[in-house]
C-alpha cells in the first residue's frame, strides 16, 4: 500500500463528507445569555468541507476552518468556547461593529447643525458603537441559499437614540459561504433619520491556526498608497500621508513584523500598526484591498472590498484565554477591517458616512482562501 499521511487522511474525511451531503448551513442554540435570551449559533459549510460558524448575538463568526497546503484543516479565528466569553469580549472577537466602527473624537459629532452626544467609552473618544453596540445585540437570523453559496442573512432595529445615535436603522448582515473558499459579507441599512453608519466585521485572524503562535511571519500586502495618522488618543489628524517610505508601506508582500519594532512616532502611538489605510481605487465595486499568506501552512487571505478604506490592527494590547484554555497573546493576531475612516463624522474632507431618508447603505467585503504550494 503506499503510504500517505494522517493528515491527508483527515483531509480525504472531510472532503468525502463535504461532497455526500454538499453545501449545507445548520444551526443550534450554542447558549444563553445572562438575561435569559438564547443564543443560536449557523454552520455554513462547502462542498469542499470549509465551514464558517456564526452567532445570532453580534454576528459573532466563532469558527473559520480552512485546510493548509498538506489539506489539513484548522481554525484561524480568535475565540471563545462558550457564551460566557462573548457576552464579555472586551477586544470584540469575531464581531460585527456598528452602529459606527472605530472611533469618534470627543464622544459627538455635529449633523445639520445638531449636536450628538455619545458614550466616552475609550476616553475621552467613543468607539465601536459605544457601550452596548451592534456587537451586543442579539440579531433575528435566517438561513439563506443561493446560487452563490449558502448563508445566514442577520437583521436588527437599532432605534433612534440608541447610543446617543439619530434615527431608526434598520440593519441586514449576510455571511454566504462558497464553493471558492470565499466568505462574502455584506452589509445593508436604511434610517428615518440622517444618521452616521459605518459596519465592519472584526476577526482576528492567525493564518497558521488560531493560538499558534504570534503573526509577526506573515506576509501582508496592502493596495494602499496611503494611511490615516493619529494623535495620541488614536484620532485621526485629518491628513492622508503616503506610506513611502515607511514602516507602513506594504505594497509590496512584508512580514507584518518586520517593521513593527521601528523608531517611528505612529507605531509608537498604536504601540504596532492600529492604522486605516485608504485604499487605492479608480471607481466603486469591489477592489482587492490586501492579501496575506502564512509560509508554515501554505494558507493565503486575499481581502476584496467596496469600501474606501481598512483598518490594520496588530492585537497590540492581546491578553485572553480563549477556544480550547488556548492563550491569545500579544500580536497573535491581525485584524483587517473593512470600513469608512474614523472620525468622519468630525472631518468633512473623508468620504461621507452619513446615510439619509431614502438612501441604502450598502457595503461589501469578501474573505478569500487559498494556499500556496511549497
Amino acid at each position: 500500500m503506499l503510504p500517505f499521511s494522517f493528515a491527508l487522511l483527515i483531509a480525504l474525511t472531510w472532503n468525502f463528507h463535504a461532497q455526500v451531503n454538499g453545501p449545507r448551513v445548520t444551526h443550534a442554540e450554542f447558549g444563553k445569555l445572562p438575561g435569559g435570551q438564547t443564543v443560536d449559533q449557523f454552520t455554513l459549510t462547502n462542498a469542499n468541507g470549509m465551514e464558517v460558524k456564526a452567532l445570532s448575538f453580534g454576528c459573532i463568526i466563532t469558527s473559520i476552518r480552512v485546510p493548509d497546503r498538506n489539506g489539513k484543516f484548522d481554525d484561524v479565528v480568535l475565540g471563545y468556547d462558550n457564551m460566557d466569553g462573548y457576552a464579555r469580549n472586551p477586544s470584540h472577537f469575531g464581531a460585527v461593529i456598528g452602529r459606527y466602527a472605530n472611533r469618534i473624537a470627543g464622544a459627538q459629532f455635529t449633523l445639520d447643525g445638531k449636536d450628538y452626544p455619545l458614550a466616552a467609552n475609550n476616553r475621552p473618544n467613543h468607539i465601536h458603537g459605544g457601550v452596548n453596540g451592534f456587537d451586543k445585540k442579539v440579531w433575528e437570523a435566517k438561513e439563506v441559499r443561493s446560487a452563490n453559496g449558502v448563508g445566514v442573512a442577520f437583521s436588527y432595529k437599532s432605534a433612534d437614540g440608541e447610543e446617543g445615535y439619530p434615527g431608526n436603522l434598520s440593519a441586514t448582515v449576510t455571511y454566504t459561504l462558497t464553493d471558492a473558499n470565499e466568505l462574502i459579507v455584506e452589509y445593508q441599512a436604511t434610517t428615518n433619520k440622517a444618521t452616521p453608519i459605518n459596519l465592519t466585521q472584526h476577526s482576528y485572524f492567525n493564518l497558521a491556526g488560531a493560538g499558534a503562535r504570534d503573526v509577526l511571519d506573515h506576509e501582508l500586502t496592502l493596495n494602499a498608497d496611503g494611511f490615516t495618522p493619529s494623535d495620541a488618543a488614536l484620532i485621526p489628524t485629518g491628513v492622508i500621508a503616503p506610506v513611502e517610505g515607511t514602516p507602513f508601506d506594504f505594497r509590496k508582500p512584508t512580514k507584518i513584523g518586520a517593521r513593527i519594532n521601528d523608531s517611528n512616532e505612529q507605531l509608537r502611538l498604536g504601540n504596532g500598526y492600529d492604522h486605516n489605510f485608504v485604499i487605492n481605487r479608480q471607481g466603486p465595486g469591489l477592489v482587492q484591498a490586501a492579501r496575506v499568506f502564512e509560509p508554515t501552512s501554505g494558507r493565503v487571505l486575499t481581502l476584496s472590498t467596496s469600501e474606501p478604506g481598512v483598518q490594520l490592527y496588530t492585537a497590540n494590547t492581546l491578553n485572553a484565554t480563549g477556544k480550547g484554555g488556548l492563550v491569545y497573546g500579544l500580536r497573535g493576531a491581525f485584524c483587517l477591517e473593512t470600513q469608512h475612516f474614523p472620525d468622519s463624522p468630525n472631518k468633512p474632507q473623508f468620504p461621507s458616512t452619513i446615510l439619509r431618508p431614502g438612501q441604502q447603505f450598502s457595503s461589501k467585503t469578501v474573505f478569500a482562501f487559498s494556499v500556496r504550494p511549497l
